[in-house]
């Protein structure tokens, strides 16, 4: 790595402990420090717009933004500040070079608060300003946190030792080039930052970064699964490499963090960029160039994010495959398992019920056989579970021909029964099965997943109304089964459909992802208004390419050849 020319945000040179503030802090706790930050302002919101709504005067400054009750009063302002105050010189910033800065605000800033600036802008362009300014110091956080994974972990001279060539490889990746492109993006960042008190913008220089460098994460991302499961057997195979990392870990420095979390860094970071430009585009002028270009950055870290997911998707699918193909014995013709177009949706076991339908209500022991399911994306095959940890597999029809139907309610013995049809199978006929699961949530899991795209009675398609009931993330979740959704912290989901035993099947709004999760991971959005607000941010997030939009990218391409 070649020497810098000045100190990046963020950094101690006396590696000394520092004040907690977003260039002090490590990333991972600058990034739960800011999603917890974001539950408890939704939920302070949520309670005054509610007490608002009862009757309490007074509240509207504390209302979300874009709500009507505030526009009028936004306006009011304008009219005020029509002739503003003649502007002063505005003195450059600089402080971010500085690591022992104590501000967390870009308005908090002693250069802002001097400059007479803030008498000068609207409420909206400040809180555009903290927008562009928390994604300049998160990126300094992340900066700081990538430099200790590499001088702390990677190049201390006994984990070498210990490590064969090929197992650091795996282990830590590209992540210097990783870090590399880091250090220039926050760079450019901060020389923005200091060109202006109020900063132009970022979004531009997000968009370069992510159309011509951040492939760096994809490659990154993309070795997850090997990157793991190296880990783990390092962990379980080599006493001296556990002993070290446990030692490791418990310098100051990683604040009682583990090397695992440092690892994930890169993947947890080109998400969270996404969603800081998410909130910058909030933040600008409708059809303004700012937007414009706002718009731009967050299309190139889709692809990025997306690119990501793909390539950690399929090395696991890939792997997974594999596995799966070993451990069946076919009693029917053999399906080909493994293929570069297929994975797996969902599996696990269900109760068949035996005999004709006259004998539903016969209590015997043998009225419900277990059988257990593996649905990929493109069929389904039906097996029992024999000795071995093997599945002997005796019936499969393509996913497309599969049809579900919920039984009415009959009592105890026939409770989550819900009816599954193949309309070809195997044998090139119709076949009828009657399954059993566990729980109400797993039967609608398993109905939901094997014919997605028929009216079952049980969805709910309300996600395109502004009045479908949101959920905000306040645990996080890690996805269980192919069908399930990981949440981070402050995820903001439409509920498409809960079930009585505590599961929600809903979409994500920032990413549109759909899966369950369980309901006690989350707290419900009760305030309509706050709802409303969510899903018209959302749309104007991901709308689609307009006219006008094209029209000012013309303007701009056009205003920049006459300035050559």
């Amino acid at each position: 790595m070649p020497p810098r020319s000045k100190p990046l945000s963020g950094e101690d040179p006396l590696g000394q402990s520092q004040a907690p503030n977003p260039r002090g802090l490590l990333y991972q706790e600058y990034r739960d420090k800011s999603t917890l930050q974001e539950i408890e302002t939704r939920r302070k919101q949520d309670a005054e717009i509610q007490g608002a709504a009862d009757g309490s005067p007074g509240n509207k400054e504390a209302v979300e933004d874009g709500e009507e009750d505030g526009e009028e009063e936004e306006e009011g302002e304008e009219e005020e500040l029509a002739s503003p105050p003649e502007r002063k010189v505005l003195p450059q910033i600089c402080l971010l070079s500085n690591p022992h800065s104590r501000f967390n605000l870009w308005q908090d800033l002693p250069e802002i608060r001097s400059s007479g600036v803030l008498d000068i802008l609207q409420p909206e362009e400040v809180k555009l300003q903290e927008a562009m300014f928390e994604l300049v110091t998160s990126e300094a956080s992340y900066y700081k946190s990538l430099s200790l994974l590499v001088s702390h972990f990677m190049d201390n001279e006994r984990l070498r030792k210990l490590l064969h060539p090929s197992e650091a490889h795996i282990l830590f990746s590209n992540v210097l080039d990783v870090m590399a492109v880091s250090e220039r993006f926050l760079l450019e960042l901060e020389h923005r930052m200091e060109e202006n008190i109020v900063i132009s913008d970022v979004c531009d220089i997000v968009h370069r970064y992510a159309a011509d460098h951040f492939s760096v994460y994809i490659t990154y991302v993309s070795n997850q699964t090997y990157q793991e499961r190296t880990y783990k057997q390092l962990l379980q195979e080599k006493a001296a490499f556990r002993e070290l990392i446990a030692q490791l870990e418990l310098d100051p420095k990683c604040r009682g963090l583990p090397l695992s979390s440092f690892l994930i860094l890169p993947f947890q970071r080109i998400t969270r960029l996404k969603l800081l430009v998410q909130n910058i585009l909030k933040r600008v002028e409708e059809r303004s160039e700012r937007e414009c270009t706002a718009l731009d950055a967050h299309k190139e870290l889709e692809m990025v994010v997306k690119a990501c997911n793909e390539g950690v998707r399929k090395m696991s699918r890939t792997e997974q495959m594999i596995s799966i193909q070993k451990k069946m014995e076919f009693k029917i013709k053999s399906v080909p398992i493994i293929s570069h177009s297929r994975w797996l949706l969902k599996q696990g076991p269900l109760q068949q019920m035996s005999g004709p339908k006259t004998s539903r209500t016969l209590r015997t022991k043998k009225l419900f056989h277990e059988i257990y399911l593996f649905l990929f994306n493109d069929l389904l095959v039906i097996c029992r579970q024999i000795p071995g940890d093997k599945f002997q597999v005796f019936d499969s029809a393509p996913r497309g021909l599969l049809r579900v139907e919920e039984l009415e309610d009959q009592g105890q013995t026939l409770a989550n029964v819900f009816i599954l049809r193949l309309l070809e199978n195997s044998d090139d006929r119709e076949a009828t099965y009657m399954l059993k699961a566990s729980s109400q949530s797993e039967m609608k899991r398993w109905m939901t997943s094997l014919a997605p795209n028929r009216r079952t009675k049980f969805v709910s398609f309300t996600s395109r109304l502004l009045d479908c009931p949101q959920v905000q993330c306040v645990h996080p979740y890690v996805g269980q089964q192919p069908d399930e959704l990981t949440l981070e912290l402050a995820d903001v989901l439409n509920i498409l459909e809960k079930t009585e035993d505590g599961w929600i099947f809903g979409e994500r709004l920032h990413d549109q992802e759909r899966g369950w999760f369980p309901s006690s991971m989350t707290e419900e959005i009760l305030n309509p208004k706050i709802r409303s607000q969510n899903l018209k941010e959302c749309f104007r997030v991901h709308k689609m390419e307009d006219p006008q939009r094209s029209q000012n990218k013309d303007r701009r391409k056009l205003g920049s050849r006459t300035r050559q």
